[in-house]
């Protein structure tokens, strides 16, 4: 499996969009489950008693109160030392259109090369992610409840129950991340740093927008900014900007009956003057003129189909 580099890039492809798979309270007398790999997470509250999981050939002991997170790809072998009272849930952090046809995996199930386009990316493959298979968390009484209530709404089928379940599956998912990442590591890639921009100017078009602002926006200096939005776009903010406007200006001159004045205020020009300038210098046609193309070329339609 590839090493994922950058939270950003897997967001990109894979969004977080938790999936119960299976889950469920497991009350057990001391038992044993052989070993297994796995596809997707596995997360196990020891509620009662006391277990012993190896994972990764890793000896681990839990005690009541404890929390075990299992990832994809990991060999495991799993046994409850006592009776034990240990709620379960198998599912995907991540996206998969597929995620249907996964399962999780049985005893004795090791090789998974069959099965290799259902296994979920691992968050220890992420630049500046380290989770630990006890986890380690500064609220956990927070975290527990929030689990059980994930239980218990998923054994209700209800579509609400369903729905209630995944929300507070991402709320356990957002606190693992939130704790086991290194700020200083955790950086968007410099070739993907700025993807979410464009939709952030399309939506802005008709404000007055400046670089200082913009660099505001990103979180950025101005300067590495202006670096960093050429290489991903291949001109400076302004021009990409000034693009934009003019492409969303054409679109409106070739297919509304808007005036002028209404354009150029949408398209975030301070004035028709200065539309109307910045239009012809980029495009060598006034707006003016191609409203009055269009508005024959319209003319001539309707006396076509008199």
């Amino acid at each position: 499996m590839r090493f994922i580099q950058h939270l950003s890039e897997l967001l990109e492809e894979r969004p977080i969009v938790p999936f119960i798979r299976e889950s469920d309270y497991a009350v057990r007398r001391p038992w044993r489950a052989p070993n297994r790999r796995l596809l997707d997470y596995l997360l196990i509250y020891i509620k009662e008693g006391q277990c012993l999981f190896q994972v990764d050939g890793t000896k681990y002991l839990f005690q009541s109160g404890e929390f075990c997170l299992i990832q994809p790809g990991s060999l495991v072998e799993l046994e409850g030392l006592t009776s034990t009272i240990t709620p379960f849930a198998h599912l995907d952090l991540f996206y998969h259109p597929d995620r249907t046809k996964s399962f999780p995996t049985k005893p004795g199930q090791l090789d998974l090369q069959e099965y290799e386009h259902l296994l979920q990316p691992r968050l220890n493959d992420i630049h500046g992610i380290r989770v630990p298979v006890k986890l380690e968390l500064k609220n956990p009484g927070r975290f527990r409840d929030y689990f059980m209530q994930m239980v218990e709404a998923w054994q209700n089928r209800e579509p609400i129950q369903q729905l209630k379940a995944q929300h507070l599956a991402t709320e356990l998912v957002l606190i693992i991340l939130d704790e086991h990442h290194s700020a200083s590591q955790l950086e968007s890639s410099p070739t993907k740093a700025l993807s979410w921009f464009p939709s952030y100017l399309s939506n802005h078009l008709s404000e007055r927008l400046t670089l200082q602002g913009m660099a505001k926006r990103a979180n950025l200096s101005v300067s590495r900014f202006s670096t960093l939005f050429k290489q991903q776009f291949g001109s400076s903010p302004h021009q990409y900007l000034l693009e934009m406007r003019i492409n969303h200006a054409r679109e409106l001159l070739e297919k509304t009956e808007l005036t002028l004045e209404q354009i150029a205020s949408y398209c975030g020009f301070a004035n028709i003057h200065h539309f109307s300038k910045a239009y012809k210098k980029r495009t060598g046609k006034s707006p003016g003129k191609l409203r009055i193309k269009g508005d024959a070329l319209s003319t001539i339609e309707l006396e076509e189909k008199k």
